[in-house]
């Protein structure tokens, strides 16, 4: 993976961004079955004007029916579309998250249910096998069988949405978790100080942990402190991006949910005040990660793409590439390459 460069008067070269963590963008939801071909290959090029070169779209929690018709036309998108080649695999976030208010954020809680690995053969089927990702909760009884068995078949398990016990952590870990999804967000607005969720998660090494630094869903000092525990090796920039990224602010849809995006650039279940993703686009969460948690270029697009790359076992891929300039304002995409093929290119 292509390091870090600086070609010039400000201007860098880095590896193309990747994105764990994609809900939907520019207007387009991933998380309704029924989404046309054409409105993903427009939210695939809006995210290559952010520097992203591979993603993840992510499914979450819904009728079980509707996860895989999901999966399935994701998948068929992938393959007919040319922009499909940045779509490097699937994280299915839940059905299998606590069912409690708080740790299960915005997912509905009718669909939440046990890990059924039987349910997981049919994601597979449905995404052509490249469902690469799973988060769930170490909260049920089921989950480190079904941790062994995913982990075994290469697929990342990543512990989010859960009011686990540090046994039940503990456990999940030991069964082959890896990951931490959105650490800080997904859970109680109010808990024990220790120990809890949280601390457990931070002080497990063998974890890696994803952060939302959209200046929104983290606060710096609880940002700072958490990639201090973790380090920046075990730490990795997702945006948990929904419908309305990269959009104007109004009323949209996450699957069957109305979410608003706000006039601050919050994303809200619709009438309330709980956050149902981000607005968060890619080169303004390395921008961030430098003014919020005090980290450098390299340090910050680093859990952009190497650390990505490795949570996510993403794929390598040779040719990804995004140019960018550092302003006063933030980072500044000039042209990003996918398979070494120009597919964003600023406006002069």
């Amino acid at each position: 993976m292509q390091p870090l460069k600086c070609i010039g008067d400000g201007a860098y070269r880095a590896a193309g961004f990747i994105d764990l963590q994609v809900n939907g963008f520019a207007g387009v939801d991933y998380n309704h079955p029924q989404t046309a071909h054409a409105e993903i290959a427009r939210s695939l090029r809006a995210q290559f004007a952010c520097g992203v070169t591979r993603l993840y779209p992510t499914v979450i929690t819904g009728p079980a029916e509707d996860m895989q018709a999901c999966l399935r036309n994701l998948a068929a998108a992938r393959e007919a579309l040319p922009e499909g080649e940045a779509i490097a695999g699937f994280h299915v976030e839940g059905p299998h998250i606590s069912p409690e208010d708080g740790p299960r954020g915005a997912h509905p809680l009718a669909w939440v249910r046990p890990p059924d690995y039987e349910e997981f053969l049919r994601w597979q089927d449905s995404a052509s096998g490249l469902v690469r990702l799973v988060t769930l909760s170490p909260e049920w009884p089921e989950a480190p069988r079904y941790i062994e068995r995913i982990t075994a078949g290469g697929v990342v398990a990543s512990i989010g949405h859960t009011k686990a016990t540090a046994a039940q952590i503990a456990d999940a870990v030991s069964a082959g978790a890896t990951l931490s999804t959105h650490l800080g967000n997904g859970a109680h607005q109010m808990m024990l100080r220790h120990p809890n969720y949280i601390w457990e998660q931070l002080a497990e090494d063998r974890l890696t942990a994803g952060f939302i630094v959209d200046g929104i869903h983290l606060g710096a000092a609880f940002l700072k402190a958490a990639i201090r525990a973790k380090s920046v090796e075990r730490s990795v920039l997702v945006t948990d991006a929904s419908t309305p990224a990269g959009a104007a602010p109004g009323r949209y849809f996450l699957g069957d949910q109305p979410v608003d995006l706000t006039e601050d650039g919050r994303v809200v279940l619709a009438g309330t005040a709980r956050l149902a993703g981000s607005a968060l686009h890619m080169h303004d969460g390395v921008a961030n990660l430098m003014r919020l948690a005090g980290l450098t270029l390299e340090e910050a697009v680093r859990m952009a793409t190497v650390n990505a790359a490795r949570a996510g076992r993403v794929p390598e891929q040779s040719g990804d590439v995004v140019e960018f300039r550092v302003t006063e304002q933030g980072l500044d995409v000039r042209n990003t390459w996918m398979s070494g093929r120009l597919v964003y290119s600023a406006p002069v």
